[in-house]
């Protein structure tokens, strides 16, 4: 992954938080999936969200992105409060997702994709009647694809035809376009060839250094180590670490997710973090 650009140095007392989860509480009958967890992503970095399975990552990401109610706890995004109640609230507050199957619809083009739901219709009567602008969102599609590093050719019918890279790419860009806060991607890289992975990840750090808050939930420690500017660490329904980019290390991160002695340090500093009470 030598590469792939490095992080880019960031210094947090001066990044506005973007996203601020306080105390989430998430139950499933008598399975409680989230057990007070806190979770923080600023703009311009690319934060990992990071955990062994069952951990809580994907029900926060749920909750995040308005497909959860959480039973308890207080959410701010750019300061205001931030109720997910559907994935429309989601939206309208800026953020946007990229789940592991990419919700692409197959039979339609790149340019077609990066408007979907979003179609631009014709001005005068024309559009009145339906008719859609296909120019104009091909235009669009290019110009955002080119500003992202995208190679994804606009012309093509369908996006069948495109790599696993290429298709990443397209609804990373979609979102991208769309999240004017926050973009949250689930697994980004998975099933991906070794260059398709630093293509991707070169995205990942482009779309953080034009200003969104990234959030990269992951398995993949390299990937991680690769793009992150800090890293938060969930266990058992809870934040128990954060490390920014020069702290961490495979071995901590493993530490923390398991419960390993490694993780005692940067554990406790969450008492200061999250005012007095350790996460």
């Amino acid at each position: 992954m030598t590469d792939t650009p490095p992080p880019t140095a960031t210094d947090a007392g001066q990044r506005p938080p973007a996203l601020v989860a306080r105390g989430i509480v998430k139950r499933y009958g008598h399975v409680e999936a989230l057990k007070g967890a806190d979770f923080e992503c600023r703009a311009g970095e690319v934060t990992a969200l990071i955990g062994d399975n069952g951990a809580g990552k994907s029900t926060l990401v749920k909750i995040l992105s308005g497909t959860a109610l959480p039973d308890a706890g207080t959410i701010t995004v750019n300061g205001a409060e931030y109720r997910p109640d559907s994935p429309a609230a989601s939206h309208t507050a800026g953020i946007e997702t990229v789940y592991q199957d990419l919700a692409l619809a197959p039979d339609l083009g790149p340019a077609a994709n990066l408007f979907l739901g979003r179609e631009r219709r014709r001005a005068g009567l024309l559009g009145r009647l339906g008719f859609m602008d296909d120019r104009a969102m091909r235009d669009d599609a290019t110009r955002t694809f080119a500003e992202l590093g995208v190679t994804a050719d606009t012309s093509r019918a369908s996006v069948r035809a495109l790599s696993g890279g290429q298709r990443q790419g397209v609804a990373v860009a979609r979102a991208v376009a769309w999240g004017r806060s926050i973009v949250l991607l689930d697994e980004p890289t998975a099933a991906l060839g070794v260059v398709q992975t630093q293509n991707v990840l070169r995205l990942v750090r482009t779309v953080a250094d034009s200003g969104i808050a990234v959030v990269l939930i992951s398995h993949s420690m390299p990937d991680v180590l690769a793009v992150a500017d800090r890293i938060e660490v969930l266990r058992l329904g809870r934040r128990v670490a954060r490390f920014t980019r020069a702290e961490a290390s495979v071995d901590r991160l493993v530490a923390a997710m398991t419960g390993g002695a490694e993780a005692a340090a940067p554990a406790a500093g969450l008492a200061d973090i999250n005012g007095g009470h350790p996460a």
